[in-house]
């Protein structure tokens, strides 16, 4: 992994989450300092040294201007940290956003919708991830189906972005920020 062009770095608490019970992983809210010299209030792919560990993760918004950062068992092994411990970063922004995980429902509707799955091919990697997380972050399985088709007709008419989606979750009462800390 290349080293970020710039770093900004920062210490910040690892907690553990209250849901799921027994959660393996770990997150961080990024101080608002830290988070205000990244490029977009919205997720940004950063990559840099977690407690001197190499990494590479995509920052969600808080909703409260600042992002947060979901750590995995592997890298929290690594680093040898836990929850309740000061860890020190040093992050910088990517250069090229990486390809979202595509749902398996979803690439299924893109499949059978060749107009839509033409404008998916033809937009951006975080284009992509902005639709994928507009449909993901509805609560009930109903609200699901009915994004994937709705993603699929706009799709299917050249619309290149999720309209009117609140990528930072300030000003929505969306689902956006960190867990609840144990």
């Amino acid at each position: 992994m290349a080293p970020p062009a710039t770093d900004i770095r920062f210490e910040a608490r690892l907690d553990r989450p209250a849901t799921p019970k027994g959660a393996t992983w770990g997150f961080l809210v990024l101080p608002k300092a830290a988070s205000a010299r990244l490029p977009t209030r919205s997720m940004v792919t950063v990559a840099g040294a977690f407690a001197g560990q190499p990494f590479q993760a995509t920052l969600e918004p808080d909703g409260a201007g600042s992002h947060w950062l979901k750590v995995d068992k592997a890298l929290l092994d690594a680093a040898g940290v836990a929850a309740g411990d000061t860890v020190e970063l040093s992050i910088a922004p990517v250069a090229k956003e990486p390809e979202p995980t595509v749902p398996a429902d979803l690439k299924q509707a893109l499949a059978d919708h060749p107009a839509a799955k033409a404008t998916w091919v033809d937009i951006t990697p975080v284009a992509r991830r902005d639709w994928i997380h507009w449909i993901t972050s509805g609560k009930k399985a109903e609200t699901r189906t009915k994004r994937i088709a709705v993603a699929c007709d706009k799709l299917a008419a050249g619309q290149r972005r999720a309209c009117c989606f609140d990528r930072s979750g300030m000003y929505s009462k969306g689902n956006m920020g960190p867990p609840e800390a144990a």
